[in-house]
């Protein structure tokens, strides 16, 4: 027992650790992102709030979609809401969250996309849909003085591809985007 505590305890961690270290730094603490400054704002794998003290969505960022996680991606809390789709609870808050997202971001009920209303799985999911990124680009442009073609090259530069090219869903990092957007000179 000893023999194996030491091997499978200490050692293969140690191993595994110093592997991840050298040949995938970025990924094996966190994949954290900085600010122009140096100043870590995130992580790539981590949904972030843009939101005023309020809790009210800051107009001038992207927003993610919503979470279940604690207060709001709150990593210490992950998980989802476990609510069944035809739970009362829930379809009021998906309707409640489409006349808001609609009403915030000028655009009709019918083009809210499913990712702005629903929670993902962790709570913590960074990515949203390309349709949800598409409805908030005049509401973001407007609000950071720049044109629509601006900030769709941007959302184009944040949108990672489907796995392979057919697993998954196209994405948008939430939190890349808004950082990119900070960054841009004014």
């Amino acid at each position: 027992m000893l023999v194996l505590t030491v091997l499978l305890g200490v050692a293969y961690p140690l191993l595994i650790t110093g592997i991840g270290q050298a040949f995938f730094p970025w990924q094996s603490n966190g994949s954290p992102l900085y600010d122009s400054a140096g100043r870590e704002v995130g992580s790539a794998l981590i949904g972030q709030s843009f939101s005023d003290a309020n809790g009210q969505p800051l107009p001038q960022y992207f927003q993610p979609r919503p979470s279940a996680a604690g207060d709001g991606y709150d990593a210490l809390s992950s998980g989802g809401s476990n609510l069944g789709p035809e739970n009362q609870v829930l379809i009021a808050a998906i309707e409640e969250r489409r006349l808001e997202i609609a009403t915030f971001n000028g655009v009709p009920e019918s083009a809210v996309p499913a990712d702005a209303v629903t929670a993902s799985g962790s709570g913590l999911d960074p990515d949203i849909s390309p349709a949800y990124a598409a409805i908030q680009v005049d509401r973001v442009a407007r609000n950071r003085s720049l044109t629509v073609a601006q900030v769709q090259e941007l959302v184009a530069k944040y949108t990672r591809p489907a796995d392979l090219g057919y697993i998954g869903q196209p994405g948008v990092n939430v939190v890349e985007l808004n950082l990119a957007l900070d960054e841009l000179p004014r």
